[in-house]
C-alpha cells in the first residue's frame, strides 16, 4: 500500500483583481476595498482649482457689458424724445387740419347762402305786401327753415343804434326824437353766420338835429326855472301881511 504523506491543505488561488473575483466573495487582504476610497479622496480635477478670481478677463468683460448698457440706454432716451416730438407734431397737424376743415365748410356754406339772399329778400317783400299765400307760403317757410338750420341769422331792427361794422347807411336825416345816430328804417335786413357777417343791414339813419336839446333836458328846464322863482319868496318869508 502506498502511504500518503501528511501535509498542509492547498488553498485555492484567489485573484487579486476585484473585477475578476466572483460576485459575493470578499478580498481577505482588504486591498481591493481601499482603492475606491483612495480614488474618492483624490481631487476632482482642475475645475475646482480655478475660481472666478483666478480668471483675469472677467473684469474687462463686465466693463464692456456696462458700456454697452449705457449706450443702449442713451439710444433709448433719444428714440423716446424723437417719438414724443413726432407725437406733438402729429397732434398739432391734426388740430390744424380740423381747424382748416371747419373754415372750409363755413366758407362753402357762406357762398351758398349768399346766393340765396336775393330769394330771401323777395320772400320778405312778398310777406310785407301780403302776397305770401298758398303753396308759395309753404315753400318760402321751408326755405327759411333750411337756411336757419345751416346757421343763417337775420339781424337789423328799427330803433337800434347805428353800428358801421354791421350796418350800411343808405339814407340820412335829422330828427329831434333821437339822441344818437339811430337806425330809423330797415331797407334790407343783414345776415350773419356765427360771428361772420355775410351782408350788412342796409338802413336809413337819423342823427340829432343840430342845436336841438334832448327832450328830457328841455322838459327839465321849466321845472328848474320855477324852482328858481320860488326861491326868493321863501327867503323873504312870504308876502307881507297888511
Amino acid at each position: 500500500m502506498t502511504e500518503e504523506t501528511p501535509g498542509f491543505e492547498q488553498e485555492p488561488d484567489v485573484p487579486t483583481d476585484p473585477a475578476a473575483r466572483p460576485q459575493g466573495q470578499h478580498d481577505p487582504s482588504g486591498q481591493g476595498e481601499q482603492q475606491p476610497a483612495d480614488a474618492a479622496a483624490q481631487p476632482s480635477g482642475p475645475a475646482e482649482e480655478a475660481g472666478p478670481e483666478d480668471q483675469p478677463g472677467d473684469g474687462g468683460a463686465v466693463a464692456a457689458l456696462t458700456a454697452q448698457l449705457d449706450q443702449a440706454r442713451s439710444a433709448l432716451n433719444e428714440r423716446t424724445q424723437d417719438l414724443q416730438r413726432l407725437q406733438a407734431e402729429f397732434s398739432n397737424y391734426r388740430r390744424r387740419v380740423e381747424r382748416d376743415r371747419v373754415a372750409v365748410k363755413e366758407v362753402a356754406v357762406a357762398n351758398v347762402l349768399t346766393e340765396l339772399l336775393p330769394v330771401l329778400d323777395d320772400i320778405g317783400r312778398a310777406r310785407d305786401h301780403g302776397e305770401l299765400v298758398g303753396g308759395f307760403k309753404s315753400v318760402a317757410e321751408s326755405l327759411e327753415m333750411v337756411v336757419a338750420k345751416m346757421g343763417l341769422q337775420q339781424f337789423g331792427k328799427e330803433g337800434e343804434p347805428f353800428d358801421p361794422t354791421v350796418h350800411e347807411a343808405l339814407m340820412h336825416s335829422y330828427s329831434p326824437d333821437v339822441t344818437e345816430t339811430t337806425c330809423v328804417q330797415i331797407l334790407q335786413p343783414g345776415y350773419r353766420i356765427g360771428e361772420r357777417t355775410i351782408r350788412p343791414a342796409r338802413v336809413g339813419v337819423a342823427e340829432p338835429q343840430p342845436g336841438a336839446q334832448p327832450s328830457s333836458q328841455s322838459s327839465a328846464a321849466p321845472v328848474e326855472s320855477q324852482q328858481a322863482e320860488a326861491a326868493p319868496d321863501e327867503e323873504s318869508g312870504g308876502p307881507e301881511q297888511g
